[in-house]
């Protein structure tokens, strides 16, 4: 098999799987790492295999490895959003707490003044 012909269907390859993410639902912070990591290690294996006369299996193996350092980092950043979601929600459970708080200060405030109005 000629490297043009392996070239085309690697890169044919790689256009199915991304037509085919991109008609299901959207994709997860570790799957877009995955697929970027993809792209760019299979260029990059293309290129250097083209210097040494092989870019179908150079944009195979770099592909390869893209996309398993692409899941590494974007499994790590889809980590630390669902980190951050918790604490945001954390938050704002406390700022509704505090806004409660407040209310029932002020509620009980009017109570004591309204108690001291009486008692005069």
């Amino acid at each position: 098999m000629s490297t043009k012909h392996q070239t085309v269907m690697v890169g044919g390859l790689l256009a199915i799987v991304l037509a085919v993410q991109g008609c299901s639902q959207p994709l997860t912070t570790r799957e877009k790492g995955t697929l970027t990591g993809v792209g760019l290690g299979a260029a990059t294996g293309a290129i250097i295999g083209a210097a040494v006369g092989n870019p179908g299996a150079g944009a195979a193996i770099g592909g390869a490895m893209g996309g398993v350092g692409g899941a590494l980092i974007g499994n790590s950043l889809q980590n630390q959003e669902a980190q951050q979601s918790q604490q945001q929600q954390q938050i704002e459970q406390q700022n509704r707490e505090i806004q409660q708080q407040r209310q029932e200060l002020e509620a009980l405030k009017r109570q004591q003044q309204q108690q001291r109005n009486d008692d005069y």
